[in-house]
C-alpha cells in the first residue's frame, strides 16, 4: 500500500523533557496503524504535532507527497487530517447538531443553519451504523455515544486519516466492539486511522501495522500478524511483563468499613442505591462488578461523603461515618482514588508539590503554626514523587503538564502516602498502559498485605478476577450477591450484572 503520511525525524520539546525523539513513522492509505506505548511515551504528542496542535522543533511531515507545516488544527483539518481526543472537547450544554457544526461557516450566515446541522449528523451517522439524535443535548448523553459525537465530527469534515486517541478508554467492551466495526468500514471506504492504545488486545484485534514508542522514541515498527502480545508488551516496557493471573489470597481481618441499608440518590435526582449492604475487612480486597450507571460512583461517593445518604448507615470500625464530609471521612482514613481524576481529583493548573499536599495541607510537618514549610513540602513530595515512579522533570512543574498514567500515579501516591484504613479505588487503571497497570496492581496488592481494606470498583472483570478476595455484583443500585473470587463464575457474574440473574439467598 502507497504511503498516505510520513513523519521523519520529528522532535518535540517541552521545558525539561524532550516527548518526541527524532521520530520516523509512515501510515499507508486504507490501514489502520497503531500507535503503541507506555504512558507517557509521546504518543498524543507525536499526533497532536501531525494535527496541528503543536508545531515540531526539528523534522518534517509529508502528507500525500507534499511536505506540510500546520500551524493549526484548521489548517490540519482542511488537509483530510482529523483527531479525536481522549478527553472530549465537546460544549456540554449544545446539541450534537451545533457540537459538529462548531468552527464551519453556517449557508444561512450570521445564522445557525439548524436542518443542514441536524442532516449532516444523521447522515454521517448512518453511515456509521450509529443511532444519534442531532437535538440531544450533549450533557445528556453517555460516554459512549459523546465519542460518536466527536468521530462524527470529524468525518463530516471529510477526514482522510482520522486520529483516535485512546477511544476505548469510555467504552464499555459492547461499544467497543461496535467502533472496531466501524473503523474497519471506514478502511473499506479508503479512509485510513491511526489508533493511539496501550491496550495489546486492541492492536492485535484490529491493526495492520503498529509501531511502538518508548520514552519518546520508537522502539520498533512491525505487522502485527507477526507480533505478540508479549513481544509487543516488551517493547512497550523494555522488559517482562507480569501477566494478569490471580494473586494469592488475602488474610481478611476485622472489619473496616460496613454499609448497612444505604439508600442515596443520582445526580438526576432517581434512586441510584436501592439499601446497599456491603462490608471490607482488613486484609482483603472486594471487587465491585457492575455495568456503568448501576449505583456504583454513587456508593464510592457516599463512602468517601461525596453524596449525601438519604437511608441507612456507613460505619468505618466501630464509628458511624454517614454523612460525614470528605474532610471528615479523609481525617478517618479514607482514601479516594476516582476514576475521573482531571475533574475530581487534581487541580491542573497547580504544581505537582501543590497536588501532592491536598489532604496534607494541615498536618506537620507540612505546616508550622499555620503556616506551609515550602522546603519540607518540596522534599515531602521528591520522595513521594520518586517512591510512585511518578516521571517528571521536577515537582514544580503544573500537573497538567503530565501524561494521564503519570497523572493516576500522581492521584495514587498522594492517597496512599497517609496509609489510610481504606482504599476506595474507581477504575484505577483505566486509560493506564500494561506497566502502569502492573504497578498499580502490585501496590493495591502491597496495602491489602499491610491490613488496608480495599474497595476496588472497576469495569474490568479480567482485573476484579485478578485482585479480588471476594466479588460483589451490582445491577439497578442494588447488591445481588457477593462471591468469593476464587469460586467466581464469569458467565455468571456477567448474567447479574445485566440483571438476568440473583444467586439464592
Amino acid at each position: 500500500m502507497d504511503a498516505i503520511l510520513q513523519m521523519k525525524g520529528i522532535v518535540k520539546r517541552f521545558p525539561g523533557v524532550v516527548a518526541n525523539d527524532r521520530i520516523d513513522l509512515g501510515i499507508a492509505a486504507g490501514e489502520i496503524h497503531a500507535l503503541l506505548g507506555e504512558n507517557g511515551a509521546g504518543k498524543t504528542t507525536l499526533m497532536s504535532v501531525l494535527a496541528g496542535i503543536y508545531q515540531p522543533d526539528e523534522g518534517e511531515i509529508i502528507w500525500k507527497g507534499e511536505c506540510r507545516d500546520f500551524r493549526t488544527p484548521l489548517e490540519a483539518i482542511e488537509c483530510g487530517i482529523g483527531m479525536v481526543h481522549q478527553h472530549f472537547t465537546l460544549i456540554p450544554t449544545l446539541t450534537v447538531a451545533e457540537n459538529v457544526m462548531l468552527g464551519r461557516r453556517s449557508p444561512r450566515e450570521p445564522f445557525f443553519d439548524a436542518r443542514t446541522a441536524e442532516r449532516v449528523v444523521a447522515e454521517t451517522a448512518a453511515s456509521l451504523g450509529v443511532k444519534m439524535d442531532p437535538r440531544a443535548k450533549v450533557w445528556q448523553l453517555p460516554s459512549g455515544l459523546r465519542q460518536w459525537v466527536e468521530i462524527i465530527r470529524v468525518l463530516s469534515r471529510g477526514a482522510d486519516l482520522l486520529i483516535l486517541d485512546e477511544p476505548t478508554s469510555v467504552l464499555t467492551p459492547q461499544e467497543a466492539e461496535r467502533l472496531f466495526e466501524a473503523m474497519a468500514m471506514l478502511v473499506q471506504q479508503g479512509r485510513s486511522i491511526c489508533f493511539i492504545t496501550h491496550k495489546l488486545d486492541e492492536v492485535i484485534a484490529v491493526s495492520q501495522r503498529v509501531t511502538v514508542l518508548r520514552v519518546g522514541r520508537v522502539v520498533g515498527a512491525v505487522q502485527t500478524a507477526g507480533t505478540s502480545k508479549r513481544d509487543l508488551a516488551r517493547m512497550m516496557v523494555g522488559r517482562e511483563v507480569l501477566s494478569m493471573t490471580r494473586r494469592p489470597p488475602g488474610e481478611p481481618k476485622a472489619s473496616v468499613v460496613r454499609v448497612e441499608g444505604v439508600t442515596a440518590l443520582g445526580d438526576r435526582h432517581q434512586r441510584a442505591l436501592k439499601g446497599v449492604s456491603l462490608e471490607v475487612r482488613a486484609g482483603e480486597i472486594v471487587g465491585l462488578a457492575a455495568v456503568a450507571g448501576n449505583g456504583q460512583d454513587e456508593l464510592a461517593e457516599v463512602i468517601v461523603g461525596l453524596r449525601a445518604v438519604t437511608g441507612g448507615h456507613i460505619y468505618l470500625g466501630e464509628r458511624e461515618i454517614t454523612g460525614y464530609t470528605p474532610r471528615q471521612a479523609c481525617q478517618q482514613g479514607i482514601a479516594y482514588i476516582p476514576d475521573r481524576i482531571w475533574q475530581t481529583a487534581i487541580f491542573p493548573d497547580l504544581s505537582l508539590e501543590d497536588n501532592i499536599i491536598l489532604k496534607s495541607q494541615y498536618s506537620e510537618p507540612l505546616v508550622a503554626h499555620g503556616v506551609l514549610r515550602p522546603r519540607m513540602i518540596e522534599t515531602y513530595a521528591g520522595r513521594v514523587l520518586t517512591e510512585f515512579d511518578v516521571r517528571t522533570p521536577s515537582s514544580k512543574v503544573l500537573a497538567k503538564q503530565l501524561s494521564g498514567g503519570n497523572l493516576q500515579k500522581l492521584v495514587l501516591a498522594r492517597e496512599l502516602s497517609r496509609s489510610p484504613r481504606l482504599i476506595v479505588a474507581v477504575n484505577p487503571t483505566a486509560g493506564l498502559d500494561v506497566g502502569a497497570t502492573e504497578a498499580i496492581h502490585t501496590r493495591l496488592i502491597e496495602e491489602r498485605n499491610k491490613d488496608r481494606a480495599v474497595l476496588l470498583i472497576s469495569a474490568d472483570l479480567d482485573e476484579l478476577l485478578a485482585l479480588s478476595d471476594r466479588i460483589a455484583v451490582m445491577c439497578a443500585g442494588e447488591v445481588l450477591g457477593i462471591v468469593d473470587a476464587e469460586q467466581a463464575d464469569v458467565e455468571e457474574i456477567g448474567l447479574m450484572m445485566a440483571g438476568a440473574f440473583r444467586p439464592p439467598d
